[in-house]
């Protein structure tokens, strides 16, 4: 039986790669608490295509 819980399933997707114009994306699944953490996510992560560490933020 599947547990129902706080937690969900958020997809995080780079902002400096939409305006950089290359092709592809730089997309991040994690799971945050939506009790305690109610506003969207915000993370530093790893872009492959660009090579660098970009601001990844919570898509819907």
């Amino acid at each position: 039986m599947a547990k129902k819980g706080n937690r969900v399933q958020v997809i995080l997707e780079c902002t400096e790669h939409k305006t950089s114009g290359m092709p592809g994306m730089s997309r991040y699944i994690t799971t945050k608490n939506k009790k305690n953490t109610t506003e969207r996510l915000e993370m530093k992560k790893f872009n492959p295509v660009l090579r660098k560490v970009t601001l990844h933020k919570e898509i819907k």
